[in-house]
């Protein structure tokens, strides 16, 4: 039986002109972890591979923090983010 992707946050804002989507984290998150962003018209998969915090890089985050992920597809308000 395959697992099931476990949801780690939710897509709070997509800045057009950085590919950046903010994310509102409920479980810890870190650069080289696999994403899939999933939402109406939003699929797909991705390696996390720079993360900001407070507008300065990190390499992790934890539970209830808000952080920037380079992302390369657009993402959208609502979209959901899983650890696959």
């Amino acid at each position: 039986m395959a697992d099931t992707p476990q949801k780690i946050g939710v897509v709070t804002h997509y800045y057009t002109n950085l590919n950046v989507g903010t994310v509102l984290l409920s479980k810890p998150l870190s650069v080289g972890d696999m994403i899939l962003v999933r939402g109406h018209t939003t699929d797909f998969e991705q390696k996390v591979v720079d993360m900001q915090y407070e507008h300065k890089n990190v390499t992790r985050a934890e539970v209830g923090q808000e952080v920037g992920i380079l992302v390369k597809k657009k993402v959208r308000e609502g979209d959901e983010v899983f650890l696959p």
